[in-house]
């Protein structure tokens, strides 16, 4: 990684706009993601001070004007831009309630902006979790219940402003134990009554950290408060049965992207089981049906066996939910491609026959070759 001072780049910078450019520390570990905004000059002080670097590259990209940058750049950018923006996350989510509001908001339209690119490479981020629990858990959940609730209401048909109401609910939902999210990931021991409480309560108090944070969505908050509630009134943390149709798309969204990620006690669900165990919970919900259909059986970012005996990638949903269009990346011996083959499963010989894990595949699949993949049909 090529890197310049930030000091040396001072005129590219407007206090309180969004920067061009992500800003890292000497260690190259990011500060600033792309987006995000230096408030004063003490806070650009402070980063001078600091040694804060400039990736050159990125900064090359900034300086074109919109129109230059073409979509095959953006692409490219795209994989390290999903990256930096779990960092603008965690800062958002863990904000002073003064700021917090603004900050959903900022990061909310960063996030947007890289699903509007490619909503294909966003559903394959939620399909594709990082192995082994890498990253922190309480983020990358909010990031991916978000994107499910966002492909849910476009299926349904929802507004722009309902569509941008379900993304924000979603990942704001579990603000009042993000962190403890991450340590419950990993943790291999009983919950300790402490955590049982904060459990029960975070739905009252993520919904009043966003109202003292000045959101005022009346819908944006019931859901909050209502996505552990359940219609026979088992649910937490008000026993309430008359739930909203924005609460109960959150809460499956909830349980579905959380199946796909590895736990300490349980290893991750496929979608194809994590669609079934929804189906389960509630066959009849509207809400459950569009998540569900939103994925497909077999959603971009899975890997999957061709009755032709290849293996590949599923790029996208096709007409109809178990005929994906794939990428082959193996003959029908298993040996690798050097060029993809795009494949119609709706054909009987290349028919999905099986859900495969990453490991199956002969070669390792980076986060840049899934977006060159997907992203570049």
């Amino acid at each position: 990684m090529r890197v310049c001072s930030l000091s040396s780049v001072k005129n590219r910078i407007v206090l309180g706009a969004p920067l061009p450019f992500s800003v890292r520390d000497a260690a190259h570990m990011l500060l600033l993601a792309r987006g995000q905004v230096i408030a004063d000059e003490a806070q650009l002080t402070e980063l001078f001070q600091r040694g804060a670097l400039v990736e050159i590259e990125e900064l090359a990209v900034s300086a074109q004007t919109p129109r230059q940058v073409s979509k095959a750049q953006r692409m490219t950018r795209l994989p390290s831009d999903w990256d930096n923006s779990k960092q603008q996350v965690r800062q958002a989510l863990s904000a002073p309630v003064a700021e917090l509001a603004a900050s959903v908001d900022e990061c909310t339209d960063h996030l947007l902006s890289l699903i509007e690119l490619s909503p294909d490479v966003a559903l394959s981020q939620v399909v594709r979790q990082p192995e082994g629990g890498a990253g922190h858990y309480g983020v990358n959940h909010s990031i991916h219940a978000a994107t499910a609730c966002l492909a849910s209401a476009r299926y349904l048909g929802w507004n722009d402003a309902e569509q941008r109401r379900a993304f924000q609910a979603a990942l704001t939902m579990n603000v009042a134990m993000l962190d403890l999210q991450a340590r419950l990931a990993h943790q291999v021991s009983a919950l300790t009554n402490l955590q049982r409480e904060t459990i029960r309560e975070h739905p009252e108090k993520g919904a009043e950290m966003l109202s003292q944070a000045g959101i005022d969505d009346a819908d944006w908050l019931e859901a909050v408060l209502q996505h552990h509630e359940l219609s026979d009134g088992s649910g937490y943390p008000r026993g309430s049965s008359d739930i909203g149709e924005l609460a109960e798309l959150l809460r499956f969204a909830d349980v579905y992207t959380a199946r796909l990620s590895a736990r300490s006690n349980r290893p991750a669900m496929s979608a194809q089981q994590a669609g079934r165990e929804i189906l389960q919970m509630a066959a009849s919900s509207p809400m459950a049906a569009a998540l569900i259909k939103a994925f497909g059986i077999f959603p971009p970012g899975c890997m999957v066996k061709l009755a032709s005996g290849e293996i590949g990638v599923v790029l996208r949903n096709g007409a109809k939910a178990y005929h994906p269009v794939v990428a082959a990346l193996t003959n029908a011996q298993g040996e690798s491609r050097k060029q993809p083959l795009t494949r119609d499963s709706a054909r009987s010989e290349h028919t999905v026959v099986a859900l495969l894990s990453a490991q199956s595949l002969p070669m390792r699949l980076s986060d840049e070759r899934i977006v060159s993949l997907i992203g570049g049909e």
